[in-house]
């Protein structure tokens, strides 16, 4: 098996390409701060499907009648929205430039944390099979 073939590995990258094309979205969204009747767009946020079945068989055991019951928070669903705040200017535009920022510093931590996630699996491949 190839390291590229785990899993974890493709995940980590799907999520580095989801950050990539979230901030040329988001960078979009700031260059037509000024265009009359723009409005934001973003990215759907990133589910990972496959790993359902997972962790819907990863259950807490009740060992004894006393403890509490867990709940299944799994269920919950993000829809895209295209109208991204409350703020219209009269020329129609939408885009909130203290907005775009938070969420362009947020995509640029989440980005950071996915690369040293990457980075750190393959330090342990590494160590794994005496290349260190």
């Amino acid at each position: 098996m190839a390291i590229t073939d785990l899993p974890l590995f493709s995940m980590l990258r799907t999520r580095m390409q989801w950050h990539q094309e979230r901030q040329r979205l988001l960078a979009e969204n700031v260059s037509n701060s000024d265009t009359p009747s723009f409005r934001p767009r973003d990215l759907a946020p990133l589910q990972f499907d496959r790993l359902k079945p997972m962790v819907a068989s990863l259950g807490l055991d009740r060992t004894e009648s006393g403890h509490i019951a867990s709940s299944d928070t799994t269920s919950s669903q993000f829809q895209t929205s295209r109208f991204g705040g409350y703020e219209v200017r009269p020329t129609g535009n939408a885009v909130n430039l203290e907005d775009e920022m938070i969420k362009v510093a947020a995509n640029q931590m989440d980005y950071q944390a996915a690369t040293t996630l990457y980075t750190k699996s393959l330090g342990l491949i590494k160590i794994a099979i005496g290349k260190r």
